[in-house]
């Protein structure tokens, strides 16, 4: 026997260190750069590692409408959140440094494009004027991205010990797998099958052996980015 969370740190210490980054969306919204050309396709080189080198880097499409997390971004919010807030900057992986102009609504209020402007001089470089840009979120494509089947798995049971247990059905976790329709970089196209990747600030997923296809990608995850169950089980 062995504790889960002690697997799961080494599986995570592992990917840490040899899997190779990239993005994707999990639960998307639309990013309009408005001061970027229509129909430019500009790639950008990524690395691969942040800590090796020698791991090398991948060309990323960057066109004027992106696909950001819902959670990135906030029309209002403390100094303690970094991402994207309506009237302040944040930069894009690998990329630019982009302002949050306005956003639109559907009918029930919910917002279904955040309109923004990019500074062209903050591409690999600070704002030449000094100003400090504290936050960094990942970002794919919206012209370029591919559609992808996330499947997150979590584990089975909500307790350690689910035989202890008077009904052990009663401890089945109905979070164990949860599907969502994302959004991921176009170099996962030619992914191998179960190469461990870590998509930046998720977690560590792998290709689906048996039902990922090129034109329909599914990726499973591993391991999250930190143990979610710490606190739970410490209740």
């Amino acid at each position: 026997m062995i504790e889960m969370s002690a697997l799961e740190s080494c599986i995570r210490d592992d990917l840490n260190e040899n899997a190779p980054r990239a993005m994707a969306v999990l639960d998307p919204v639309r990013v309009v750069i408005e001061n970027f050309e229509q129909g430019k396709v500009e790639s950008l080189t990524v690395a691969n590692h942040p800590n090796k080198p020698e791991m090398g880097g991948r060309e990323v499409p960057f066109t004027r409408e992106i696909w950001i997390e819902r959670e990135d971004f906030r029309e209002e919010a403390n100094k303690k959140y970094k991402r994207l807030v309506l009237g302040k900057e944040v930069r894009l992986r690998g990329a630019y440094v982009i302002k949050a102009q306005g956003v639109e609504r559907d009918a029930e209020g919910n917002i279904t494009t955040i309109f923004c402007t990019y500074d062209v001089d903050t591409l690999g470089k600070n704002p030449s004027d000094g100003r400090k840009v504290k936050g960094v979120i990942h970002w794919v494509s919206a012209e370029k991205g591919l559609p992808a089947e996330v499947r997150l798995y979590d584990r089975l049971f909500t307790v350690a010990n689910p035989a202890a247990a008077d009904n052990f059905a009663e401890t089945i976790n109905p979070e164990s797998l949860i599907k969502l329709n994302g959004f991921v970089e176009p170099s996962l196209v030619s992914a191998q099958v179960e190469r461990g990747f870590q998509f930046e600030r998720m977690g560590y997923f792998c290709v689906d052996a048996k039902d990922s296809q090129p034109q329909a990608l599914v990726f499973n995850r591993t391991v999250g980015l930190r143990d979610t169950w710490a606190k739970i089980e410490a209740k």
